[in-house]
C-alpha cells in the first residue's frame, strides 16, 4: 500500500451527462459532471475520474467540452477514459485538460498501444482500465478472473491478473481494477480479485466496484488498495467523501 490511499470519486458520462446503473444496465441520469466534479473537490476529493460510456465518434467533442470546462473549475488531478484508441488521443485529452487517460478496449486488441502511449508521454499517465469478471473452471484464466469488454457482456478469455501484471510491465503507470459483477450493487469491493491483482502487479492499484459502506472503502485499502473508486454513494447522496475518509482514517488507513 502507498504511504496514503486515495479516494476517487467516478464520473460515467454519457453525452455530457453524468449516469449510473447497476451492473452497466439500467442507467439513470445523476447530474451535471461539472458541478458533480466540483463537488468532489470541495469534499476533498484525491481526483476524479471521466468514464465516456457512449465513447462514439459524435460523443467525442462533448467529452473534450466536459474535461475542458471541469479543468477549468476544479484544482484535483483528472482522469478521462472511454474510447482512447491510439496516441494522439490521449494527446488531445491531456490538451484538453486531462492529468491522466484510461485505455481499456483499445489495449486487449493491440496490448503495444500501452507502450507506445507511456513512450510517448510517459506511464504516469497512462491507466490501465481492468474490467474483469469471475469464472469458473476456465483453464484460461487461471487465477478465476477474466477480462471483459462491452460493459462486463463480452468476455475474452483473458486472465485478468495476468492481464494487469502484463500492462504493467509494457509500461501502464496505474490499474484501475473494476469488479463487474460488484459494480453498482453497493455489497463491496471484491476483495479477493484485489489481493490476487496486488500480488502480481507492483504499480498503485485503484479498487472500482461495489463501494456501499465506510467499510467497503477500509476493506478494500486492506486488501491492497492504493486508491478506491466508487461512483453511485456519492452521487446520490448516500456518502461524502469526507465520511470515507473519516472512516478509514479511524480505522488506522492513512489518507491525504
Amino acid at each position: 500500500m502507498t504511504l496514503a490511499v486515495r479516494v476517487i470519486p467516478c464520473l460515467d458520462v454519457d453525452a455530457g451527462r453524468v449516469v449510473k446503473g447497476v451492473n452497466f444496465e439500467n442507467l439513470r441520469d445523476a447530474g451535471d459532471p461539472v458541478e458533480l466534479a466540483r463537488r468532489y473537490d470541495a469534499e476533498g476529493a484525491d481526483e476524479v475520474t471521466f468514464l465516456d460510456v457512449s465513447a462514439s465518434a459524435q460523443n467525442k467533442e462533448t467529452t473534450y467540452d466536459v474535461v475542458r470546462r471541469t479543468a477549468g473549475e476544479v484544482f484535483v488531478p483528472l482522469t478521462v477514459g472511454g474510447g482512447v484508441r491510439t496516441p494522439d488521443d490521449v494527446d488531445r485529452l491531456l490538451r484538453a485538460g486531462a492529468d491522466k487517460v484510461g485505455v481499456n478496449t483499445a489495449a486487449i486488441a493491440r496490448p503495444e498501444l500501452i507502450g507506445e502511449i507511456a513512450q510517448r508521454f510517459g506511464s504516469q499517465v497512462l491507466v490501465l482500465s481492468v474490467d474483469a469478471r469471475r469464472v469458473t473452471g476456465d483453464v484460461s484464466t487461471p487465477s478465476g478472473f477474466e477480462v471483459t469488454t462491452h460493459g462486463g457482456k463480452r468476455g475474452t478469455g483473458i486472465d485478468a491478473v495476468g492481464w494487469a501484471a502484463r500492462a504493467a510491465e509494457l509500461g501502464a503507470g496505474e490499474i484501475l481494477l473494476n469488479s463487474m459483477d460488484a459494480d453498482g450493487t453497493e455489497a463491496g469491493f471484491d476483495l479477493e480479485m484485489i489481493r490476487a491483482v496486488r500480488t502480481e502487479v507492483g504499480v498503485p492499484l485503484i479498487a472500482s466496484g461495489g463501494a456501499g459502506t465506510v467499510d467497503h472503502f477500509v476493506d478494500a485499502a486492506r486488501a491492497g488498495a492504493d486508491a478506491v473508486l466508487a461512483a453511485s454513494v456519492f452521487h446520490f447522496g448516500q456518502l461524502t467523501v469526507r465520511q470515507v475518509k473519516d472512516a478509514m482514517r479511524a480505522a488506522g488507513v492513512v489518507v491525504r
